[in-house]
């Protein structure tokens, strides 16, 4: 149904609609490829389940791209996607069953990776993390709204893990039982940032929210990153989880579930080149922590979503979410076992 209504949609933000498809590697928004006879957009319906308020995401999306364009050219070396205007000149379409709808730029001859085939990539997804979390460093978090109150806090997930796992009256199967297990051994670990955070060791910046692979645009003629995009969770919080999100998704060997110790190396030593201006002596304390603490989480995220349903991550089959789960605990442990190695990159690197 929202695919047959994606041209009457589209057509409040451009005319002459000529062709559009879905968009299905994302986790949480309808996202639409649609070409005109002007233009072509990247049209998207918020999630309100995850997004209850829409208008906040499409002023820190403006509070954002105004606050880049105010940075002298030659030092932006990212392009973020424009937020399109209605023909009202609305930043959103606010259809009859009360869903927003946004439209924006599409940057084209640029192409997103599932995993990485070389080296040179991995450096470039560290350089363009790195590079736009010093665009954003004299941003003021209290310019922008918290989107998602309680993203990326773990003892957060975990409380709630436990109140639905308390509640869940279903089977545990085998792959349940290890998640249950890898949870009941590793629980210590979720703290670690927030108790940082808390003494004052690590402070609030503004971040990218969801730094994940796919996230980033590589031009398919140079293989440079000229993008990086999904920016709905851009919002206050430590830079340690877009660092640790970036190297989960990036290092993540798909077929073994082990964690790459190579890429991971050549990631960091590119971000750390970019952020040395504003990384302090306790930022680097707390980087393998955030490595090892963010596959954790979102294996716990993903369990408990199984367990009540699947209600925030999309899913094609009902085991999906479990899978994942179990995917980033196997990740997890890749990570622990590799723990003196990490640390011994991350020291290396900071000398």
């Amino acid at each position: 149904m929202l695919v047959d209504k994606c041209i009457s949609i589209a057509e409040q933000f451009t005319d002459s609609i000529k062709c559009y498809d879905s968009i299905s590697n994302g986790l949480i928004n309808d996202t639409y490829w649609v070409v005109s006879n002007s233009t072509i957009l990247i049209l998207q319906r918020l999630n309100q389940e995850v997004f209850p308020v829409p208008e906040q995401i499409l002023a820190n999306l403006q509070r954002l791209t105004t606050h880049i364009k105010q940075q002298p050219i030659e030092t932006v070396k990212l392009k973020i996607p424009a937020l399109l205007k209605t023909h009202a000149q609305q930043d959103f379409f606010k259809d009859e069953q009360g869903n927003y709808w946004r439209a924006l730029e599409f940057i084209d001859n640029t192409l997103s990776l599932e995993s990485l085939t070389s080296l040179q990539q991995a450096q470039q997804i560290g350089f363009a993390l790195g590079h736009f979390h010093c665009l954003v460093s004299d941003l003021n978090v209290d310019d922008l709204y918290d989107t998602l109150p309680g993203f990326h806090i773990a003892p957060n997930y975990l409380t709630q893990y436990q109140t639905v796992l308390d509640a869940y009256a279903g089977q545990f199967n085998d792959l349940s039982e290890f998640c249950r297990d890898y949870i009941a051994q590793h629980e210590a670990w979720v703290s670690v940032l927030e108790n940082a955070k808390q003494q004052g060791d690590l402070t609030l910046r503004v971040i990218h929210g969801d730094p994940k692979l796919n996230n980033f645009l590589f031009d398919i003629d140079s293989q440079l990153i000229v993008s990086l995009i999904d920016l709905d969770t851009v919002k206050p919080g430590l830079v340690h989880y877009d660092i640790g999100d970036c190297l989960r998704s990036a290092c993540h060997q798909l077929s073994t579930h082990e964690f790459d110790l190579e890429t991971c190396q050549v990631i960091l030593e590119s971000y750390l080149a970019e952020v040395k201006p504003f990384f302090s002596v306790a930022d680097y304390d707390y980087l393998f922590a955030a490595i090892q603490l963010i596959p954790f989480e979102l294996g716990i995220r993903f369990y408990t979503d199984y367990l009540q349903g699947n209600r925030y991550f999309k899913v094609t089959e009902p085991d999906q979410n479990l899978n994942r789960a179990v995917a980033q605990f196997k990740l997890s442990a890749s990570i622990s076992r590799q723990e003196l190695a990490i640390k011994t990159i991350i020291e290396c690197l900071r000398s």
